[in-house]
Parts: structure tokens; C-alpha cells; sequence
């Protein structure tokens, strides 16, 4: 029986929706990729235990680990304690340190499982950074307790070097200060504001042209010590030009969850890796994608990655900061957390019209996993709306 329910639409108006979708197999064993794939991931939040989510959230460790026991059985590596945790936005430094290592544990006993960990300077509030030695001595912090419980670092945005440098050379010191210490090859990790407006005029200028210069001269100087660089813009002309500048040997990850599959596809020269938050949302289907793609079957690749897209663009739009939302809503419509709710109540970022529009196109990409209970779970949130 098609599964059917009530829903409201950008007019006012609620109407009958009928489902269409079909859900994806699962692969009998972790799918091989020839391309680099990692699944940003979010923590599952515990409410029983959540008396004051804005002040101290708290998180379900068993679900989380769970969750990316699910990544790692479609063949993903997991892009550990990155902003799609929440970092900075309902988990601090304290709650990122317990993840990265129970994850970088956890991995350990997974055959072939792997994961990178995010160093930021969250334990420094942007506003109380005096010098860009505050700012390296939080990076170091964070880069050294990775390394200590045997991870590899991604490098990511600082607020608090946002605040305090003021030209491109300020960012070269930090990065070539951290770069010389690290133990293995990093990501880069470089931010757009949309995603968070603290990082508004990052590598120092925010002409585009100017802060390119900034990262390549920066990868240049330290390339023995970059793996790659993820971008997150959401604008893929400006992707398509970092890819080109960046010398040879250096990767570039995808994190623009608006254009990825063309991105990841490539032009037939140049292609992108991808280290997407979208993929904990969409992961079967990125899946079986990325795996037609490594077997040379670009049109099953395009059918099944390019209906994502849609619902990716619906997640990430603007405020972008809270696509978490609808990250973890889909989580709970397909079954992999009992609730839906995040750290810090990050759930009221959104309205029932985004949610709506979130599963319809859910739906008609075929993400909804489990159709009578994602029905089910829309319906008893529909209901705290007024719409029976």
C-alpha cells in the first residue's frame, strides 16, 4: 500500500501528498570508490538526560557510534567532530574531545574503517583572542590530542583568527606555524560565510581573486604537509578555479552541497573529492552512486546522485549554519535516532514548511529508507503543528 499524508504547503494550504519514492538496497559489503568520500557526521542528541540543551546539551554516545557504523558499512570515511557535529553550535570543545576519541576508538575495530578529525580553536572565544598566538597555541591543543589518540587532523576555520588577523600574512604565520608540527599530512578546511558569518573576510580580504592567492601561496609553502583542501562556497566556478591552482598532488574536496555531483563527476581532466555534509543525509544513495562511478557507469551515477540535489539545496538554504536540521530530521524519518531533536534545539532553526519540503523531496530522490515509518514520524510531527 502507498503511504500517504497531509501537508502544508508555502501558501497556507494543506494537501494530500502521496509517496513515490523507492528506498536503496544496501550493498552486501563496504563498496569500493575511485574517489575520495567522506560523510561529515552528526551526533545523535540523548533528551532524557537533556535538562538545559542551550547550556549543557548531551549526547547519545551509543547512537552516534551507531550512526557511523552505518557510514562506514557504505564504504564512507567520516569526517569526525566537523560543523556538521554541531561544533560551535551545541558542542564545545569539551564534548568534541570525547567524540574524537570514542570515534578514532570505535574505528579501530571496524576492518578498514577511517576518519579524519576537525582541530579548530573553539576553546577560544573569538572575542577574548588578543594575539595569533592564542590562535596557535588552540590550534596546537587540538591538533596535539588528536595526533596523541592516533587521528589525522582537517584543519578548519577559526572565528577567533578571523577576528584578529588583519592581513593574508597573518593566515600564512598560523597555517605555516601549525603545518610545521603536524605529524601527518591535513586538510585544509576553507569556510565560506554562509555557512558561518563569523568567518567573513577569511585569509584576509573578501574579494575571492585575493583569498585564493592566500590559500594556494599557503598550500605552496607547506605542500609536503597538505593533503588536500575541502571548500565550502557553494558557488562551483570558484571550486573549478581553486582545483585548477593547486599544485600538483594536492586534492580538493568538494564541500559545496549544492553542486557536488558535477563536481565530483569532473569535467574529464579534473574532478573533486568529496567531504559533504549532505552525504550523512543521502548516504545509500551516495553510495550506490559513487560506486557506478568507480565501475565507469556515469548514467546510473547521475540518476541516482542527481535527485539529491534538490533535497540538498532545500537543507543547506539560506540561514545555511542550520542545515543541521535537516541532517538530523532525515536521520530520524529513516530510523537511525527514536527523536528528533539536536544539541541545543537546534530543531526550532527550522519551520514545518521547511520540514515539509524536505520530505517531499526525500521522497522523490528515494532517501526515505523506510516509507511507513518516516510516514508515521512526519504525521506525529505534523500533529504538534495542528495538522492532523
Amino acid at each position: 500500500m502507498t503511504e500517504s499524508l497531509k501537508l502544508p504547503d508555502e501558501g497556507g494550504t494543506v494537501r494530500e501528498y502521496q509517496l513515490v519514492g523507492t528506498p536503496i538496497a544496501r550493498p552486501s559489503s563496504p563498496p569500493v570508490f575511485n574517489r575520495i568520500a567522506y560523510a561529515a557526521a552528526h551526533v545523535v542528541s540523548d533528551p532524557f538526560r537533556d535538562a538545559d540543551p542551550w547550556n549543557r546539551p548531551q549526547v547519545d554516545w551509543e547512537t552516534t557510534m551507531a550512526f557511523r557504523h552505518h557510514l562506514w558499512s557504505l564504504g564512507f570515511k567520516i569526517a569526525e567532530a566537523m560543523d556538521t557535529s554541531q561544533r560551535g553550535m551545541g558542542l564545545d570543545w569539551a564534548g568534541a574531545q570525547e567524540l574524537i576519541s570514542r570515534s578514532l576508538a570505535e574505528a579501530r575495530s571496524v576492518k578498514g574503517a577511517d576518519l579524519a578529525c576537525g582541530a579548530g580553536t573553539d576553546q577560544l572565544a573569538a572575542a577574548d583572542t588578543r594575539s595569533l598566538d592564542d590562535v596557535i597555541a588552540a590550534y596546537e591543543e587540538q591538533i596535539g590530542f588528536i595526533e596523541k589518540h592516533g587521528g589525522r587532523a582537517i584543519m578548519m576555520a577559526s572565528r577567533a583568527l578571523a577576528r584578529v588577523a588583519k592581513s593574508p600574512e597573518d593566515y600564512a604565520y598560523v597555517y605555516g606555524r601549525i603545518l610545521s608540527q603536524t605529524k601527518d599530512k591535513v586538510v585544509l578546511h576553507w569556510l565560506g560565510e554562509m555557512f558561518d558569518p563569523q568567518l567573513t573576510g577569511y585569509w584576509g580580504s573578501q574579494s575571492f581573486e585575493a583569498a585564493l592567492d592566500c590559500v594556494i601561496d599557503i598550500i605552496e609553502a607547506n605542500r609536503d604537509k597538505v593533503e588536500g583542501i575541502k571548500i565550502s562556497l557553494l558557488d562551483n566556478a570558484k571550486e573549478i578555479e581553486l582545483r585548477r591552482r593547486l599544485p600538483e598532488g594536492v586534492l580538493c574536496f568538494t564541500g559545496d552541497d549544492f553542486n557536488y555531483a558535477e563536481l565530483i563527476e569532473g569535467d574529464g581532466k579534473r574532478y573533486s573529492h568529496a567531504l559533504l555534509g549532505i552525504f550523512d543525509a543521502v548516504a545509500p544513495s551516495a553510495s550506490k552512486a559513487l560506486a557506478a562511478l568507480a565501475g565507469g557507469d556515469t548514467a546510473t551515477f547521475r540518476a541516482v546522485i542527481e535527485p539529491t540535489v534538490p533535497l540538498s539545496r532545500k537543507i543547506f538554504e539560506s540561514p545555511t549554519q542550520y542545515y543541521k536540521a535537516g541532517v538530523v530530521f532525515l536521520a530520524w524519518l529513516n530510523g537511525h535516532q527514536s527523536h528528533f531533536s539536536l544539541p541545543a534545539g537546534m530543531q526550532s532553526a527550522r519551520g514545518i514548511l521547511h520540514y515539509a519540503d524536505i520530505f517531499r523531496l526525500a521522497d522523490r530522490a528515494n532517501v526515505l529508507d523506510k516509507p511507513e515509518l518516516a510516514t508515521r514520524r512526519m504525521k506525529s510531527l505534523l500533529g504538534v503543528y495542528g495538522i492532523e
